[in-house]
């Protein structure tokens, strides 16, 4: 499974989030991230993962708090996900087997995330950052696995990776509010599609 794409998902009505994630599937885009902005998001991951099964990764995102962490694992979250550095979820997450995310804007925060034992750094907002400031920050960080958020499309998901990140988070500018409204999967999966092919690229 190539779960470089992580599909950033903050959906008004959680009934849309099992089409929408299967409308994304269809595009190649395997990993999803239920945000806890989405109403009852525990329930919402539940739903996408008995109508998706094995073939995607169903996480939660916009974790803040370890009530937030412990739904989230309750309701059978394959990854966590805080746009904050959070590091006493770490061991809820570790303790459960799920990889966790903790968020990161400086070098200082960076390398905090990474000793703190999370699995992988979100750089969060990445629109402000640039990808030049991440290939100077792995020159002297190279350990590093980072996963910008903010600011990766279908133009240049693929510079980010050759910049030297694992992963990128793409929330608005894949699943666009308006395509949600209208229910145009077809959309999704054609802009999943092209996202996924930008990333491998």
């Amino acid at each position: 499974m190539d779960a470089g794409v992580i599909a950033v998902i903050r959906s008004p009505d959680p009934g849309l989030v099992p089409e929408l994630g299967a409308a994304l599937l269809a595009g190649g885009v395997s990993a999803l991230e239920v945000t806890t902005s989405t109403p009852g998001f525990g329930d919402a991951i539940r739903a996408t993962r008995a109508a998706l099964g094995p073939s995607a990764l169903i996480g939660a995102g916009t974790l803040l708090s370890v009530a937030d962490c412990d739904a989230a694992l309750e309701a059978g979250a394959d990854f966590a996900v805080s746009p904050v550095f959070r590091p006493g979820l770490i061991p809820r997450c570790h303790d459960a087997g799920v990889p966790i995310l903790l968020g990161a804007f400086t070098p200082t925060e960076a390398q905090a995330v990474h000793e703190s034992g999370a699995d992988f750094v979100k750089l969060f907002p990445a629109e402000a950052l640039g990808i030049g400031f991440i290939r100077a920050l792995r020159a002297p960080l190279p350990h590093l696995r980072l996963v910008p958020t903010g600011g990766v499309d279908a133009s240049n998901a693929g510079e980010f990776r050759k910049a030297g990140c694992v992963a990128v988070g793409v929330g608005g500018s894949l699943v666009k509010a308006e395509w949600l409204r209208a229910r145009n999967w077809a959309a999704l999966t054609e802009l999943a599609a092209a996202m996924v092919a930008s990333w491998r690229r």
